[in-house]
């Protein structure tokens, strides 16, 4: 199976007594992820557990809301 360009699998982790898990090295690299930078947790009952640095996804809401924006300046008369 050919992964596609952008996409990852960076291997398994465990799961430790305190619920933490070790982010790999390779995938930190990749995602820009340091010490001390905010992640957030997303779920989902069906497709599972998310996660992704907070700025990013500040980053990708705004240009959400910045597209509705636009869009309902073309709705308006």
């Amino acid at each position: 199976m050919q992964i596609p360009k952008g996409h990852y699998i960076f291997g398994t982790v465990k799961v430790g007594e305190r619920g933490q898990i070790i982010i790999p090295k390779e995938a930190r690299e990749v995602f820009q992820i340091r010490a001390g930078d905010t992640l957030i947790v997303l779920g989902d009952e069906k497709w599972g557990i998310a996660v992704t640095k907070a700025d990013v996804l500040a980053q990708h809401a705004q240009n959400v809301f910045q597209k509705i924006a636009e869009e309902n300046q073309h709705d308006d008369p």
